[in-house]
Order: structure tokens, then C-alpha cells, then sequence
């Protein structure tokens, strides 16, 4: 997703970098919910010593949700330093 916004600013008139950005940092809202998902999912199936089913799922979505949110943080941190480089540069 973030790859995608930073191809659509470079590209696109309309969006600039720092819309781009912003847009990549809703990936870490939707990365910590993943994480915390897949939690509950990994909680639910240790109470059920395992018959629920789906667990390789849940620890996937795990992965993905810390990927997902170790991206926004990063998108966070390059906005964050890009308002200050405008600020005091």
C-alpha cells in the first residue's frame, strides 16, 4: 500500500508526497488492528487446544500486521522529519 501512494505522487499531479505519506500512515492504524486480531484468533484457538482450526492463518496475519505497521511507523517518522526539514530549512 504505501508503495503504491509513494507511485501515485510520482505520477499523479494532483497528489503530492506529503498526501502520499499521510495516506502510508493509516497502514500503521491498520497494522495494529491485525496484530491485535490476530491475537484474539491465537488466544481463541489455545483454548481450544487447537480445534478451532486456523492457526497458521492467525500467525500469518500476525507477520503481516507487524509488517504493516513497522511501514507506517517509518512513513510516520520520514513525515514527521520532512516537517521539520520545511520548518527550519
Amino acid at each position: 500500500m504505501p508503495v503504491v501512494a509513494f507511485a501515485a505522487a510520482r505520477r499523479l499531479d494532483q497528489v503530492s508526497l506529503l498526501q502520499a505519506t499521510g495516506a502510508a500512515c493509516g497502514s500503521a492504524v491498520l497494522g495494529g488492528a491485525a496484530v491485535l486480531l490476530a491475537r484474539r484468533g491465537l488466544r481463541n484457538i489455545e483454548r481450544t487446544l487447537g480445534r478451532l482450526g486456523g492457526e497458521s492463518a492467525a500467525r500469518v496475519g500476525r507477520l503481516l500486521g507487524t509488517l504493516s505497521l513497522c511501514l507506517g511507523v517509518t512513513a510516520g517518522l520520514a513525515l514527521g522529519v520532512y516537517a521539520l526539514l520545511n520548518l527550519f530549512g
